[in-house]
């Protein structure tokens, strides 16, 4: 796997991406973290290894996902070339899988007696649970009440498959809150249990595992668009909150300066409002749940309440890969609001029988803003985060559907 961007690995040994990304957690909890590094880069080059995840992937997730040509879609915008990556198709709808599968291995290989998480709009949780019922190992979620309330499929989704779900009632009861529930069970037994990350975020090794596990959509969209239209995208665009799905469909092109790549944030009610989490866009340089990243934050340098109509981009950090790539310009990283999300949303279920996830709608809702303004012959590859199940019933009463 190609991870060096002009000859400089990312991340380096102590898990830094430029200035971002490393360790910034106490002594006992650097030594798990460690433990779990030296054990993945063991595992990970095993035959046996991946041979079981190669195994899994194709015959129980369903890969590689298709590359689909929106038609109906791009002619109704008279631009650009639209092509959805379908990661909403992997069994669980979303592209959470791929690497819920790979912590689940990995806990599995390591004699693990606990893993647990945190999860947002519920996919990540779904998807740890699913993966952990695989392998044999217990489950334990840690969801803030107020997405409990928002995503109710994907609670009882995680119930029967044997989950243990514990409810966030702290803080905003939101996702950032679940993250430190978990981490506060995490440290009762980081000998037996492993806390499996949602999203290439956290202390090293966890951006580097999870982007690990998810290139696997950019290596296959390589393949699929030469085999679509004897070419490279021009466009490789994906929603970001902490980032998994977006680095999973741009590493492979990091590499490909012909290739530009979108990274599309919520602004949420605007960017002129406090209710958005457009962490690259408006953020700055700090630190958050033991990695050093863009935050959005107050004076005091506490983390901001943040919003956005998807619950799981509504983070107030995101991944230190992406600080880095944005530093750097490799990556452009634009934003689309709540309404152009529901736009989105309606626009590709109406015109193509798709119902997007409403973290996927804001990488559709850029596609849409921006496909008119290019010319016939532009690629744009929009990577399909996820399903839209979880979210018809909560915009089906927002725009009175019901």
């Amino acid at each position: 796997m190609n991870h060096h961007i002009n000859g400089v690995a990312l991340p380096n040994e102590d898990g830094f991406f430029g200035e971002y990304g490393g360790q910034f957690i106490p002594p006992h909890l650097k030594q798990a973290m460690d433990e779990i590094n030296t054990a993945y880069e063991e595992i990970r080059k095993t035959p046996a290894f991946q041979n079981e995840l190669a195994d899994l992937f194709t015959h129980y997730v369903g890969r590689p996902s298709p590359l689909f040509y929106a038609k109906r879609l791009s002619d109704q915008l008279g631009g650009a070339q639209i092509y959805l990556k379908r990661e909403d198709l992997n069994h669980t709808g979303a592209h959470k899988i791929n690497h819920c599968l790979g912590e689940a291995l990995l806990a599995k290989y390591m004699g693990k007696t606990k893993v647990i998480a945190e999860t947002g709009a519920g996919q990540h949780g779904v998807a740890l649970a699913t993966a952990c019922a695989l392998v044999g190992i217990p489950c334990e979620i840690h969801m803030g009440q107020v997405d409990i309330e928002k995503e109710h499929p994907n609670v009882v989704k995680m119930k029967i498959l044997g989950a243990k779900l514990v409810a966030v009632t702290q803080g905003t009861a939101t996702l950032k809150d679940a993250v430190d529930s978990a981490f506060e069970e995490y440290l009762k037994d980081p000998e037996n249990y492993i806390y499996a990350i949602g999203s290439v975020v956290g202390p090293h090794p966890f951006p580097k595992m999870v982007r690990d596990f998810q290139s696997i959509i950019g290596n296959e969209i390589k393949v699929q668009a030469q085999d679509r239209f004897g070419a490279q995208p021009d466009y490789v665009v994906a929603c970001v909150g902490g980032g998994s799905n977006a680095i999973g469909a741009f590493t492979a092109f990091l590499n490909d300066d012909a290739v530009k790549l979108v990274g599309v944030e919520p602004a949420g009610h605007g960017l002129n409002t406090d209710m958005h989490s457009a962490t690259l866009t408006l953020g700055k340089p700090s630190q958050i749940h033991g990695m050093a990243c863009y935050v959005l934050e107050n004076e005091q340098g506490e983390p901001l309440p943040v919003h956005s109509i998807a619950s799981g981009l509504d983070y107030p950090g995101v991944g230190p890969q992406h600080s880095f790539l944005k530093d750097i310009g490799r990556v452009e990283y634009s934003t689309a609001t709540d309404q152009e999300c529901l736009d989105a949303f309606i626009t590709l279920s109406r015109v193509e029988g798709i119902v997007p996830a409403l973290e996927s709608s804001h990488a559709v809702a850029w596609a849409i803003r921006e496909a008119p303004k290019m010319d016939k012959d532009i690629k744009i590859v929009v990577n399909l985060s996820g399903r839209g199940d979880k979210d018809a019933d909560y915009v089906a009463g927002k725009l009175g559907l019901n």
